[in-house]
């Protein structure tokens, strides 16, 4: 079931719970290109976690409105609105793939209010000292990333393409994920549930626009609004060793600058083995 709560600027936000009402609330950000429908543990297993598990779709995503250059620091008033329209004092975060960045930034911004944050196959900054920000990444996301640069007419002429495509076929972006990736991944991809899981994440984060899809990519190229550096709550960063669209290298490098961050580096995983890691993730999440 979705629900429309409004932002204190009058913004509708779509929003998705599942799991046990009366469980441990943990927010779960989605990637880019995405959508609160995004993959997620079946109920079942969330009921035997006790997760209470809220997803929404950011600005420009699914049914929630955009916000016109927006930062990542942005999502932390939102999940902020989103916690205080549900009645929800402390929670839990964890974001996957561009998830991470604004799962950061809720620990950054709202350390009074979370509990624990989790970053999975996450980005650092984009001008990250030290990091070599587009080693080991895959071609379609350096040039993404590089028109970047160029603005959002820039990024929304790439886009849109692929976007029309995914609208009339979401599988396609399915098909297209497990040709570019390990065969970590394609043996992920592959599987019928998380396909069918994907597909629908795909066609529902797009249904009506690319705004998020094109604000998320340049979010991620500009200035951040925070710095992980400051961030106190217990925080876990995750990586697949063989992620080709953001690199293990940025892991590393946010572990290095997180004071509270215990980082995990899987063997043998890229990018998708995110989502086979989420029921540990969550159990870590609410862990006292």
């Amino acid at each position: 079931m979705t629900d429309v709560l409004v932002a204190p600027d009058g913004r509708r936000l779509a929003v998705q719970q599942q799991g046990e009402p009366d469980g441990h609330p943990v927010f779960l950000l989605h990637g880019t290109p995405g959508s609160r429908v995004g993959p997620s543990p079946r109920p079942t297993v969330l009921y035997r976690l006790g997760i209470r598990l809220i997803s929404f779709d950011r600005p420009g995503y699914g049914l929630s409105d955009r916000l016109p250059g927006r930062s990542v620091a942005d999502v932390a008033a939102d999940v902020a609105a989103i916690a205080d329209g549900l009645g929800i004092a402390r929670f839990a975060v964890v974001g996957r793939s561009g998830g991470a960045p604004h799962a950061l930034a809720c620990a950054a911004l709202l350390p009074q209010r979370l509990t624990r944050v989790a970053a999975l196959v996450g980005l650092a900054p984009r001008g990250a000292e030290g990091l070599d920000w587009f080693d080991g990444m895959a071609h379609s996301n350096v040039v993404e990333y590089t028109m970047a640069l160029a603005g959002h007419r820039a990024v929304a002429s790439r886009l849109a393409t692929a976007a029309a495509q995914i609208r009339a076929d979401p599988a396609s972006k399915v098909v297209g994920l497990s040709q570019q990736v390990p065969e970590s991944d394609r043996r992920v991809v592959t599987d019928h549930g998380i396909r069918r899981m994907l597909v629908r994440n795909f066609a529902e984060g797009l249904r009506d626009s690319i705004d998020g899809w094109v604000d998320d990519v340049l979010a991620f190229c500009g200035g951040w609004g925070f710095d992980p550096a400051v961030i106190e709550v217990p925080t876990l960063v995750w990586h697949g060793e063989n992620d080709v669209f953001s690199p293990v290298g940025h892991a590393r490098w946010l572990g290095e600058r997180i004071p509270a961050a215990t980082v995990k580096i899987q063997h043998g995983v890229a990018h998708f083995g995110a989502i086979g890691v989420l029921p540990e993730v969550l159990l870590w999440l609410v862990r006292k």
